[in-house]
């Protein structure tokens, strides 16, 4: 039985005391919550589309929109992990902009005469920035088409999007709006719902990419728990999360959600492969964990490969974890990999590479003697970001 299931299988008593109800179920039950998330768009499908059409989204030259992929913290990191399936298949300006950006310089982040989508992503709905930004953006710029992708049907945002013109909502299974504090099983499957929306102008294409994702989450999730429990076991100081692309979203998220789990008790950051030797590179040291994302292209991967192996001549850390899908050549001597057996393009990888970051954080609340579901003891942070002063 490998360590997260050990977890699942004690008594709620002992979950509690642990403090892993939610959590441990939240990353345990992800492959398993994909489908519906696919369902769930495919129900709206026609009013999707038309509502996008509306949105000019799939017309040619100028008339297409700029879209925003909006949201904070783990909400922003699902828009940087399907911008660019989004930008490959609509083949329009994607670009992630936090709700927290977008609050104190919406004017410096719009171009005037120029036509917007945003499409914001949110598992609760009520983050004081999120509402505050939905509802400037309501009053000032009703032009502004608004897709809200959701976890709580009672949320501010949904409730505050209800009967508007150029709005559409979707609204997720409520099991992934999750009860614990760190975002995991939402992050997934908000980062589904997008790639759906990437397909969405013929969604049973994507079904194929869908059924490797969740066959590959299913194989993975028990060899990621071996894995992240041992390498947390082992100790680091410190972790790298390293990716390029889409698989960069998940270096961040990764990190997040390391950082949030042990309430910052490990030092936690992420890079891109190139971006790391410009700086960060000198925080890599023998208390380090390095996490990389690996990617499936040849030339990508090449350039990742040049930069492991550096790390490697340097003798910078030996505690080195891979992350790859499919056979992966040169990378046998660089560190301990973890593969997703099916072949996944790296556009749809991040629901599942995540896990290994999801996990790590887990272990190590649990090693740091924190309640995975409630890791903040002085309370610094909190499930939603509701009080901040709006001005």
């Amino acid at each position: 039985m490998n360590p997260l299931n050990e977890l699942l299988m004690l008594t709620e008593a002992e979950q509690e005391q642990l403090g892993v109800v939610h959590t441990a179920r939240e990353i345990a039950q992800q492959p398993d919550t994909w489908l519906r998330t696919y369902e769930k768009l495919k129900t709206s499908h026609a009013e999707l589309s038309a509502f996008l059409s509306g949105a000019n989204v799939f017309e040619g030259g100028a008339k297409r929109p700029t879209v925003f992929l909006v949201g904070a913290g783990t909400s922003d990191y699902v828009g940087r992990s399907v911008a660019s399936v989004l930008r490959h298949l609509w083949q329009c300006e994607i670009w992630p902009v936090p709700s927290t950006d977008l609050l104190t310089n919406f004017d410096e982040l719009h171009v005037k005469g120029r036509s917007y989508l945003w499409i914001s992503f949110s598992r609760s709905g009520d983050s004081s920035e999120g509402v505050a930004i939905l509802e400037s953006a309501l009053r000032r710029r009703s032009d502004i088409h608004q897709l809200i992708v959701c976890c709580n049907q009672a949320g501010q945002m949904v409730r505050l999007s209800n009967q508007r013109e150029n709005v559409f909502t979707v609204v997720l299974d409520d099991e992934v709006n999750d009860r614990g504090l760190a975002m995991t099983s939402s992050y997934s499957n908000m980062v589904v719902a997008g790639q759906c929306l990437a397909h969405i102008r013929d969604l049973e294409s994507y079904r194929p990419t869908l059924q490797s994702l969740i066959v590959s989450g299913r194989k993975l999730l028990p060899m990621a728990a071996e894995v992240a429990s041992k390498s947390v076991a082992d100790g680091f100081k410190k972790i790298c999360f390293l990716g390029t692309g889409p698989l960069f979203g998940v270096a961040i998220e990764s990190a997040l959600k390391v950082t949030e789990l042990t309430a910052g008790g490990i030092v936690s950051f992420s890079e891109t492969f190139l971006g790391v030797r410009h700086g960060p590179l000198s925080a890599i040291d023998k208390e380090t964990l390095v996490v990389g994302f690996v990617a499936t292209d040849p030339r990508t991967r090449a350039y990742e490969i040049d930069l492991l192996e550096e790390i490697k001549a340097k003798d910078l850390t030996r505690n080195i974890l891979l992350v790859t899908a499919g056979k992966q050549p040169g990378l046998v001597e660089v560190g301990e990999t973890l593969n997703l057996e099916e072949s996944v393009d790296d556009l749809y990888r991040p629901a599942v590479d995540v896990f290994i970051g999801q996990l790590i954080g887990l272990f190590a609340s649990l090693k740091s003697g924190l309640t995975p579901d409630a890791p903040s003891p002085e309370g610094a942070i909190s499930r939603v970001v509701s009080k901040v002063q709006i001005h």
